[in-house]
């Protein structure tokens, strides 16, 4: 279920996210037959399920309930203690994913395999293509992508607790990930893994001003994150520009692993760029600030719909005109989709379901109010049960303007159902 192709040749990723999306039921079928059949002898399905050779949607749909995250719990937290991942999963738990808790408002633990990392990896690679798309010459400069790490935590069982994130940059998948031309980062590995925020930021932002000439797009995953970075340099420019007057680093970075990966990018002094920076910086009004520091960025790539969106205003100050492009739908329970038309307005996102990457139902909520539609879970009245399965719908039979909870089964098989988010399915039907 996780396809391969070269991210160098756009046709082909094109090509296979349209393959992906035409065949979205029989995808959805197979996936489901899949989980199902790996994790079928599981202490958790095998209470529903109880052995059956029956691997069909009718029969989960029949026999699983929809559950939240407050039922799966107790199974996740026996596996953070130390019994066997064949609780939830026949294959192994690798780490275990923590949410932000910006969602529903609280954070979680979720149960991660090594596949989960192939998944991801694909997920950003589908995404390659579409920016194609949109925006030529990618391949000819560099991305200035804030990215971090955040603290991790070791379980009982020995199992590391880690966001998603942090989970990702800190894999062999991104440590050793294959060159690609069109996605070629300014800050360092070594700067993105520093455990120090601070530093990691100050160095990540030096790389991106040296390298100022060669960004042709500029961003960090959320929006906040990108402000953030943004007053970090309105506070630190002078510093800044001082490094690179002096062609060093300020003392404070202790890194050594940064301080040497940034000292080959600056390759000694230049007062010309320095002034050039400091000029900018020096100015009263910061409005446009992205533009003119970066004035080949072709747009600010953040995550501006959910929670971010008032944060909308604020980038469009900083970035002068320049497109706010938010590319994909993803949690720590599940990556969802990607956006298929990048450059829209920000209040026109919408995002395309990747049938392949977990098994998708839909909850309806009220169109009105967005209020969702409750369910009861496993443990309270069976027909409560009966009315919310009657309420569900698969991928392919959304309504276009409807609003929907979005219910996952995973290949990890955790926990199988689970209410992540409502959202406004406003995309074509084929998703």
């Amino acid at each position: 279920m996780i396809p391969s192709y070269d991210p160098n040749d756009t046709e082909a990723g094109l090509k296979l996210l349209d393959d992906l999306t035409t065949n979205a039921e029989v995808i959805q079928e197979q996936v489901l037959y899949q989980i199902l059949s790996q994790n079928s002898g599981t202490q958790y399905l095998r209470a529903f399920l109880d052995g059956e050779s029956d691997k069909s949607r009718q029969n989960f749909k029949n026999n699983v309930p929809v559950v939240n995250y407050d039922d799966i719990k107790p199974f996740i937290q026996r596996i953070a203690d130390g019994e066997s991942s064949d609780i939830v999963s026949a294959q192994p738990i690798t780490e275990l994913l923590t949410s932000s808790g910006t969602s529903a408002g609280k954070p979680k633990l979720m149960p991660s395999t090594a596949e989960e990392l192939d998944r991801k990896t694909f997920f950003y690679s589908m995404l390659v293509p579409i920016m194609n798309k949109y925006v030529n010459g990618l391949d000819e400069g560099k991305g200035m992508y804030l990215l971090f790490i955040k603290p991790e935590i070791k379980t009982p069982s020995g199992l590391m607790a880690r966001p998603v994130l942090t989970s990702y940059y800190k894999s062999q998948h991104f440590r050793n990930r294959p060159f690609n031309k069109y996605n070629v980062y300014t800050s360092p590995d070594q700067t993105i893994l520093c455990q120090d925020s601070k530093q990691s930021m100050y160095c990540q932002l030096l790389c991106g001003l040296v390298q100022r000439s060669h960004v042709l797009r500029v961003g960090a995953v959320f929006a906040s994150a990108f402000l953030r970075a943004v007053k970090f340099l309105e506070n630190h420019y002078n510093e800044l520009c001082a490094d690179i007057r002096t062609g060093t680093i300020t003392s404070w970075i202790t890194d050594s692993a940064c301080r040497d990966s940034v000292l080959s990018i600056l390759e000694g002094p230049n007062q010309k760029l320095a002034d050039e920076i400091e000029s900018e910086c020096g100015e009263k009004s910061w409005e446009g600030i992205i533009r003119r520091l970066w004035p080949k960025a072709k747009y600010v790539e953040v995550i501006v719909t959910g929670s971010m969106a008032q944060y909308i205003p604020t980038l469009e100050f900083y970035s002068g005109g320049l497109p706010l492009v938010s590319t994909m739908y993803a949690s720590s329970e599940c990556y969802f989709g990607i956006n298929l038309n990048p450059l829209c307005d920000p209040s026109d996102v919408s995002y395309t379901l990747l049938p392949n990457m977990a098994y998708f139902e839909f909850l309806p909520v009220d169109d009105k109010s967005h209020e969702e539609i409750h369910f009861a879970s496993h443990s309270k009245a069976e027909d409560d049960d009966a009315i919310k399965e009657d309420l569900i719908v698969d991928l392919v039979n959304v309504e276009v303007g409807r609003y929907y909870e979005i219910v996952i089964t995973t290949f990890t098989g955790q926990y199988l159902s689970t209410n992540i988010i409502s959202v406004y399915l406003s995309m074509q039907k084929r998703c």
